[in-house]
C-alpha cells in the first residue's frame, strides 16, 4: 500500500524552485546604456565584448554586480548600513534572479607601505601561527612574527574595587623591526642636493627651492644667530652643523619679527615628504627625486622583522627567509612539513600556496610589496581566495582577467573560469581576447561604437551565432596580423649591461633605436624589470605605465590633458574678461551646485540622491558666464562637444586654438574621438584611462617611449588604430619599446626581446632576440611557437 506523504508528492514534479534559471535585466540606463535588456543564463559563463566604451562595464559592474552587493547590503541593520558605503540602485527598470555577485577588479591593490602579498592574503597569518607553535627557539604569540605589531612595555598603578591601589605591567610582544618600523626602508637625505659645502648661507650655500637669500626662509638661517653665516658650511663645528640640519623648532627674531627656526631636515619632511609625490610641483619632484633616497633598513636588512622574529627557525628557516622565498618553492617547502599537531594549519596552507602556483603567480614572493603588482597580477591575488571555495551558485564578476597574460598563460586562466563555472557558478566576463570569448557558452556583444555612440546590444547568443552576426566583434573575431615584410634599421642602440633588478639574471642587451621593439616573454620573467628598472636614467624616455588616473569626478579629459588652460584663456580674451570665470571650480562656478552641476542630498545610511541642479541645469556655470561666446559656443556648450567635433571647432575660424587643436588631434589619434570634454574620470574604462594618459605623454619632449602592454582594455578593432598609431611615432622620429604580450603587436615588431623560459628564478634571461619572423621560423620559446600558430606559420 502506498502511504506517500504530502512532501514527496510535491518532489515528483518540476519545482518552481527550478525555473529561476535567467539573471534578467530590463531597460538598464547606467552611463551611456540605452534601455538595454538581456537575460544571461545561471551556472554559465558568459563574455561581455565591444569596443573601448561600448558599455560592457555599466552593464556588468555599474547594472548587475552593483545591484547585488546593494540587495546584500540592505539585509544587514541600519546601525550596520550606517557604517558602510551607501549604494544607489542603478538606472534599471527591473532585475530578476540576482545572486550573490563577487566582484574580481583589476583595481591595483593599496600601495601602503606595510601591504605585502603575504598580507594581502591569508598566508602571512597563517604562516606567523605556524612559526609561533613550530618555531625554535619559542619567541611569542602570532604577532611576534608580525612586522605590524610593535613590541611594547608599560607599567603603573591601576585602582581595583575597595581603592586599592595594585602595580600592573603590561608587555606585547610585537615582530615590527624597530629601526624602519615595519617598512624594511630608511630614508637617508643626500646632504649634497641640500648645500654646497664650499659655500656659507650668505653666499647661497642652501640649493633647496624657494630657500634663496634673498628669500624670507635664506633670511631666517642668515640672521638666526646659531652658526656664522659668513663661514663655508665645511668649516662648521660639529655642534653647528647639528643646529643648522636638525634643531628642534626654537621662537627667534629676525630682523624685528618672531618667527620659529628649525633645522632643515624637519621642516623639508614636513614641507616637502608629507605631499604626495605626483601631487608635487615639477621642480619640487625634482628636488625631493635628487635628495632623498630610500634605503634598506641596516638593522632588518630589508624583511621587515625584528631580531627575535627572525632568530626563530623551523628546519633552519626563519619566517623572513620562507617570505623571501619563491612561492613555488614554499609550497615545496610546507609539502614537505609533516607535524600532525598542526596538520589542518598546513593543509590550508599548502592550498593557498599551490592555487598561486596553479593561477601562473608562483613566481611572486609573500614579502612582495602589494603596491608593486600589475592590474593583471592583482587581479589573480584578489582570484586565490575564491578558488577553494566551498560557495557555489555565486555570481563572479571578471574584469578582463586575461591583461597581462602571456598567450601560454591565457589557457591556465581559461581553465580557471571553467573550473569556477563547473562548480555550478555563474561567471560574467568582460573580455576582449578571441582565445577567452570562445570559450564562453554565452555571448553579449555592445556597441556599435563608442560612447553616445555605444549602450545598446548588437548580438546575443552563442559564439559562432556572433561569427555569422556582422557585428564588429564578429568580423573582427578571427583577425590575424601577419608578419611584416620588411622591418626598419635601426639608428642606434640603448645599452643595457648587467641588469639585475629583481630576477633579472646580470642581463646584457642592446634594445634598438629608432624602431618598434617588443619585450615579451611569460608574465614574471623580468620584462618590467628590464625595461622600467634597467633603463639608464637620461636616456630622455617618457614613460606610460597602468597606474591609475588620479582625480576626482570634477576631473575631466579638458583639465587632465591641460586642454581648459588655453580655452579659458581664449575666453577671456575675447570678452575681455577673467579667465577664472570659465572654470566651473572656481569663480564662474554656479553658486548653488558649486560647479557640480548635481545636488547632493546626504539620507543618512540610505543611499545619497543626486539631482541635476535647477539653478544651471547641470551646466555647472554662473548665468552670466553663459553670456559670454567664443565662435557662437559658451563655455558649457564647448565642454559637452566630443573630442572630434572640438577639433573641427578650434581647428580653423573664430575660435581657432592651435594649443587647444594639437591636445585634441593626439585624443582623436589614440582613439579617444568619441569622449566629451566635460566627461567626469571616475566614468571612463581602463582602456581609455591609459588612452587618455598617452596621450597626455605624447607631447613630452622625450625621444624613446616605453608603453606597458598598450592593449590592455582595447576592442580586436582598436589594435589596428594602435598599432598606426606605433607606427606614426616611430616614423616621426621617436623610438618606442613596448611590453607587450598581444601576437599582433609581436608581428607589426620591428625587433623582439624574449625574456624566460619561465618565471620567477626560471626566468630572467634573454631567450631569443632578433626579427619577429626568425622567432617564428625557429619556434624555440613558448612565444615563438604560440606566435607561429597565430600568424599560421
Amino acid at each position: 500500500m502506498n502511504t506517500a506523504t504530502g512532501t514527496d508528492i510535491q518532489s515528483t514534479g518540476p519545482q518552481d524552485a527550478d525555473s529561476h534559471d535567467l539573471i534578467r535585466v530590463y531597460g538598464a540606463r547606467e552611463n551611456n546604456l540605452r534601455d538595454v535588456s538581456v537575460e544571461l543564463p545561471k551556472r554559465r559563463l558568459t563574455v561581455f565584448t565591444g569596443v573601448s566604451g561600448s558599455g560592457k562595464s555599466s552593464l556588468v559592474f555599474s547594472t548587475i554586480a552593483a545591484e547585488s552587493q546593494r540587495l546584500i547590503n540592505e539585509t544587514y541593520s541600519a546601525f550596520v548600513q550606517g557604517f558602510m558605503p551607501t549604494l544607489a540602485r542603478p538606472e534599471v527598470d527591473v532585475l530578476e534572479g540576482l545572486t550573490t555577485a563577487i566582484i574580481v577588479d583589476q583595481e591595483r591593490m593599496g600601495a601602503d607601505t606595510r601591504s605585502t602579498v603575504g598580507t594581502a592574503t591569508d598566508a602571512n597569518a597563517m604562516l606567523r601561527i605556524l612559526f609561533s607553535r613550530l618555531g625554535q627557539p619559542h619567541v611569542g604569540s602570532p604577532g611576534a612574527f608580525s612586522f605590524n605589531v610593535a613590541s611594547v612595555r608599560a607599567s603603573g598603578a591601576i585602582t581595583v574595587g575597595g581603592g586599592k591601589t595594585v602595580k600592573q605591567t603590561y608587555t606585547r610582544t610585537g615582530g615590527m623591526c624597530p629601526r624602519c618600523e615595519g617598512r624594511g626602508s630608511v630614508t637617508d637625505f643626500d646632504l649634497s642636493a641640500l648645500y654646497d659645502d664650499s659655500k656659507s648661507i650668505n653666499e647661497g650655500a642652501l640649493t633647496i627651492p624657494g630657500y634663496s637669500i634673498d628669500g624670507w626662509y635664506g633670511r631666517i638661517f642668515s640672521g638666526c644667530g646659531f652658526f656664522d653665516p659668513d663661514k663655508p658650511i665645511r668649516r662648521f663645528t660639529k655642534k653647528e652643523l647639528d643646529e643648522l640640519l636638525h634643531k628642534e623648532p626654537t621662537r627667534i627674531k629676525v630682523e624685528g619679527v618672531n618667527v620659529t627656526y628649525e633645522g632643515l631636515i624637519p621642516r623639508i619632511q614636513k614641507s616637502f615628504l608629507t605631499k604626495d609625490r605626483e601631487a608635487m610641483q615639477p621642480h619640487i619632484r625634482a628636488f625631493v627625486d635628487r635628495a632623498i633616497t630610500f634605503t634598506t633598513c641596516p638593522e632588518c636588512g630589508g624583511t621587515r622583522l625584528s631580531e627575535a622574529a627572525r632568530s626563530s627557525k623551523i628546519r633552519g628557516i626563519s619566517i623572513a627567509d620562507a617570505c623571501a622565498m619563491q612561492i613555488s618553492d614554499l609550497a615545496d617547502w610546507v609539502r614537505d612539513l609533516d607535524e600532525p599537531s598542526v596538520a589542518p594549519l598546513l593543509a590550508t596552507l599548502r592550498q593557498i600556496l599551490d592555487s598561486f602556483v596553479e593561477i601562473g603567480l608562483g613566481y611572486l614572493s609573500l614579502d612582495r610589496p602589494s603596491g608593486t603588482l600589475s592590474g593583471g597580477e592583482a587581479q589573480r591575488t584578489k582570484m586565490i581566495r575564491h578558488l577553494g571555495s566551498a560557495l557555489t551558485d555565486v555570481t563572479y564578476v571578471f574584469d578582463e582577467p586575461t591583461a597581462g597574460l602571456h598567450p601560454h598563460d591565457i589557457q591556465r586562466m581559461n581553465d580557471l573560469l571553467r573550473r569556477l563555472r563547473n562548480k555550478g557558478n555563474t561567471v560574467l566576463v568582460v573580455e576582449h581576447k578571441p582565445e577567452t570569448i570562445v570559450i564562453a557558452d554565452h555571448v553579449v556583444d555592445l556597441g556599435p561604437g563608442a560612447g553616445t555612440a555605444g549602450g545598446t546590444v548588437c548580438f546575443e547568443g552563442t559564439v559562432e551565432g556572433l561569427r555569422a552576426s556582422g557585428t564588429i566583434t564578429g568580423r573582427h573575431l578571427d583577425d590575424r596580423a601577419r608578419l611584416k615584410d620588411k622591418v626598419r634599421t635601426p639608428t642606434g642602440a640603448l645599452e643595457i649591461r648587467g641588469a639585475s633588478t629583481h630576477n633579472l639574471r646580470s642581463v646584457d642587451v642592446d634594445i634598438p633605436l629608432g624602431v618598434l621593439v617588443v619585450v615579451t616573454g611569460v608574465a614574471g620573467s623580468g620584462k618590467s624589470s628590464l625595461v622600467h628598472g634597467s633603463i639608464p636614467a637620461g636616456a630622455g624616455v617618457v614613460s606610460v605605465d597602468q597606474g591609475a588616473i588620479k582625480g576626482s569626478r570634477r576631473s575631466n579629459p579638458a583639465t587632465y590633458t591641460g586642454l581648459l588652460e588655453p580655452v579659458r584663456k581664449a575666453f577671456a580674451k575675447a570678452n575681455g574678461v577673467k579667465p577664472a570665470l570659465f572654470s566651473a571650480n572656481s569663480e564662474g562656478a554656479c553658486p548653488v551646485c558649486n560647479g557640480a552641476g548635481v545636488v547632493y542630498t546626504d539620507l543618512g545610511m540610505m543611499a545619497g540622491i543626486a539631482t541635476t541642479c535647477e539653478e544651471c541645469e547641470g551646466k555647472r556655470f554662473q548665468a552670466a558666464v553663459l553670456e559670454y561666446h567664443l565662435g557662437g559656443r559658451d563655455i558649457s556648450e564647448v565642454l559637452a562637444m566630443p573630442v572630434t567635433q572640438a577639433e573641427e571647432f578650434f581647428g580653423a575660424g573664430e575660435a581657432r586654438i592651435p594649443a587647444a587643436h594639437a591636445i585634441l588631434r593626439r585624443l582623436a589619434d589614440v582613439g579617444l574621438g568619441y569622449l566629451s570634454l566635460g566627461q567626469p574620470l571616475t566614468t571612463l574604462s581602463g582602456g581609455e584611462r591609459q588612452r587618455l594618459k598617452l596621450a597626455t605623454h605624447m607631447a613630452e619632449k622625450g625621444g624613446v617611449y616605453v608603453l606597458d602592454e598598450p592593449t590592455t582594455g582595447l576592442h580586436l578593432a582598436d589594435i589596428e588604430h594602435l598599432l598606426g598609431l606605433l607606427d606614426r611615432l616611430v616614423d616621426a622620429g621617436k623610438s618606442v619599446i613596448v611590453v607587450e604580450h598581444h601576437q599582433a603587436v609581436m608581428a607589426h615588431a620591428d625587433w623582439i626581446i624574449d625574456l624566460g623560459p619561465g618565471a620567477g628564478h626560471d626566468g630572467g634571461r634573454v631567450v631569443f632576440e632578433g626579427i619577429p619572423a626568425d622567432l617564428v621560423a625557429a619556434r624555440s620559446t613558448l612565444t615563438g611557437q604560440h606566435l607561429a600558430a597565430y600568424v599560421g606559420g
